[in-house]
């Protein structure tokens, strides 16, 4: 039995006449494609002028929340969180490989979905 695919932006099942996948996240979305099947739309394409070719993206990468403050974590909550020692989060975020902010103090600071990309 196989696993239905499901639209990031709106989490119901796909199907292949309105499936399309996000240039950006690369996960499945929403788009109608025909105009003799009923569907709906979770994103967008359209003709990059610079490439000519399509560019496909979902409504979440269109349009991304805002980062709220409870998704902004310091080192030790960031560390928690994807189950690092503090120190290797500060070594990764040093040589680039996670994103972060150090402040003028010293204090990193991470975006909670920035990390994801870590959690084992």
């Amino acid at each position: 039995m196989s696993a239905s695919v499901t639209c990031i932006v709106c989490l119901e099942a796909l199907s292949p006449p309105n499936e399309a996948w996000c240039g950006v996240c690369g996960e499945s979305y929403h788009l109608q494609q025909r105009t003799d099947v009923p569907g709906k739309d979770c994103g967008s394409v359209w003709i990059n002028e610079e490439h000519l070719a399509l560019e496909f993206t979902c409504n979440n990468c269109l349009n991304p929340a805002p980062a709220g403050l409870d998704d902004v974590l310091d080192l030790d909550e960031a560390a928690a969180f994807i189950g690092y020692a503090a120190a290797d989060l500060a070594s990764a975020a040093d040589r680039g490989i996670v994103r972060h902010r150090k402040t003028s103090s010293g204090i990193y600071l991470f975006v909670r979905k920035d990390l994801d990309a870590l959690r084992p």
